[in-house]
Protein backbone atom coordinates (compact mmCIF):
# COMPACT_ATOMS: atom_id res chain seq x y z
CA UNK A 1 0.00 0.00 0.00
CA UNK A 2 2.77 2.46 0.95
CA UNK A 3 4.73 1.77 -2.27
CA UNK A 4 1.62 2.25 -4.39
CA UNK A 5 0.84 5.53 -2.64
CA UNK A 6 4.43 6.75 -3.15
CA UNK A 7 4.32 5.94 -6.86
CA UNK A 8 0.99 7.74 -7.20
CA UNK A 9 2.32 10.83 -5.41
CA UNK A 10 5.42 10.93 -7.61
CA UNK A 11 3.25 10.63 -10.73
CA UNK A 12 0.98 13.45 -9.54
CA UNK A 13 3.87 15.75 -8.67
CA UNK A 14 5.79 15.20 -11.92
CA UNK A 15 5.32 18.00 -14.40
CA UNK A 16 4.00 17.10 -17.87
CA UNK A 17 7.19 18.67 -19.23
CA UNK A 18 9.55 16.80 -16.87
CA UNK A 19 12.60 15.22 -18.53
CA UNK A 20 12.05 11.66 -19.79
CA UNK A 21 14.47 9.16 -21.27
CA UNK A 22 13.97 9.27 -25.01
CA UNK A 23 12.58 12.82 -24.87
CA UNK A 24 9.34 14.45 -23.80
CA UNK A 25 6.92 15.58 -26.52
CA UNK A 26 5.32 18.15 -24.20
CA UNK A 27 8.68 19.72 -23.31
CA UNK A 28 9.64 19.62 -27.01
CA UNK A 29 6.74 21.99 -27.74
CA UNK A 30 8.22 24.72 -25.53
CA UNK A 31 9.90 27.37 -27.64
CA UNK A 32 12.97 29.25 -26.51
CA UNK A 33 11.89 32.84 -25.77
CA UNK A 34 15.50 34.08 -25.90
CA UNK A 35 16.72 34.65 -29.45
CA UNK A 36 19.96 32.92 -30.28
CA UNK A 37 22.58 35.67 -30.49
CA UNK A 38 26.21 36.30 -29.63
CA UNK A 39 25.08 38.11 -26.46
CA UNK A 40 22.86 35.24 -25.32
CA UNK A 41 25.57 32.65 -26.05
CA UNK A 42 28.14 34.73 -24.13
CA UNK A 43 25.76 35.00 -21.15
CA UNK A 44 25.10 31.24 -21.40
CA UNK A 45 28.83 30.51 -21.47
CA UNK A 46 29.33 32.51 -18.27
CA UNK A 47 26.60 30.48 -16.53
CA UNK A 48 27.90 27.22 -18.01
CA UNK A 49 31.43 27.99 -16.80
CA UNK A 50 30.15 28.73 -13.30
CA UNK A 51 27.60 25.92 -12.95
CA UNK A 52 28.22 23.15 -15.50
CA UNK A 53 31.89 22.92 -16.46
CA UNK A 54 32.92 20.88 -13.42
CA UNK A 55 30.93 17.88 -14.70
CA UNK A 56 30.39 18.51 -18.41
CA UNK A 57 33.92 19.81 -19.02
CA UNK A 58 35.19 22.98 -20.69
CA UNK A 59 34.10 21.85 -24.16
CA UNK A 60 30.94 19.97 -23.13
CA UNK A 61 32.38 16.51 -23.73
CA UNK A 62 31.39 15.11 -20.31
CA UNK A 63 34.96 15.08 -19.08
CA UNK A 64 34.82 17.53 -16.21
CA UNK A 65 36.99 17.06 -13.16
CA UNK A 66 34.02 16.59 -10.79
CA UNK A 67 32.16 14.01 -12.88
CA UNK A 68 31.32 11.12 -10.57
CA UNK A 69 29.53 8.98 -13.16
CA UNK A 70 29.08 8.91 -16.90
CA UNK A 71 28.28 12.49 -17.87
CA UNK A 72 26.61 13.09 -21.23
CA UNK A 73 28.64 14.56 -24.05
CA UNK A 74 26.87 17.80 -25.01
CA UNK A 75 28.67 17.93 -28.35
CA UNK A 76 27.25 14.76 -29.88
CA UNK A 77 24.08 14.52 -31.98
CA UNK A 78 22.13 12.21 -29.64
CA UNK A 79 20.70 13.33 -26.30
CA UNK A 80 19.18 10.85 -23.86
CA UNK A 81 16.40 13.22 -22.78
CA UNK A 82 15.69 14.86 -26.14
CA UNK A 83 17.50 17.58 -28.02
CA UNK A 84 14.89 20.27 -28.56
CA UNK A 85 15.35 23.59 -26.80
CA UNK A 86 12.38 22.85 -24.53
CA UNK A 87 13.71 19.43 -23.57
CA UNK A 88 17.17 20.78 -22.82
CA UNK A 89 15.61 23.57 -20.73
CA UNK A 90 13.61 20.94 -18.85
CA UNK A 91 16.73 18.89 -18.06
CA UNK A 92 18.61 21.90 -16.70
CA UNK A 93 15.56 23.28 -14.86
CA UNK A 94 14.33 20.02 -13.30
CA UNK A 95 17.39 17.74 -13.35
CA UNK A 96 17.40 14.07 -14.28
CA UNK A 97 19.18 12.20 -11.49
CA UNK A 98 21.00 12.51 -8.20
CA UNK A 99 24.08 13.42 -10.22
CA UNK A 100 22.23 16.08 -12.25
CA UNK A 101 20.06 18.09 -9.90
CA UNK A 102 17.73 20.71 -11.26
CA UNK A 103 18.91 24.30 -11.30
CA UNK A 104 15.52 26.02 -11.01
CA UNK A 105 16.33 27.29 -7.52
CA UNK A 106 19.77 28.57 -8.52
CA UNK A 107 19.25 29.99 -12.01
CA UNK A 108 16.62 32.19 -13.57
CA UNK A 109 14.71 30.90 -16.58
CA UNK A 110 16.59 33.48 -18.67
CA UNK A 111 19.92 32.08 -17.48
CA UNK A 112 18.82 28.56 -18.39
CA UNK A 113 17.64 29.65 -21.87
CA UNK A 114 21.00 31.38 -22.40
CA UNK A 115 22.75 28.11 -21.47
CA UNK A 116 20.56 26.32 -24.03
CA UNK A 117 21.68 28.83 -26.67
CA UNK A 118 25.32 28.43 -25.63
CA UNK A 119 25.38 24.63 -25.75
CA UNK A 120 23.65 24.70 -29.14
CA UNK A 121 26.76 26.44 -30.43
CA UNK A 122 29.13 24.01 -28.70
CA UNK A 123 27.58 20.81 -29.98
CA UNK A 124 26.50 19.28 -33.23
CA UNK A 125 23.37 20.66 -34.85
CA UNK A 126 20.40 18.77 -33.41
Amino acid sequence: MRICLSITLVALLQSPTAPRKGGNPEAAKIKNPIASSAESAAAGKRVYTRMCVRCHGPEGKGDGTAATSVVPDLTDAQWDYGGSDGEIFSVVHDGVSADMDGYAARLSDTDIWNVVNYIRGVGATR
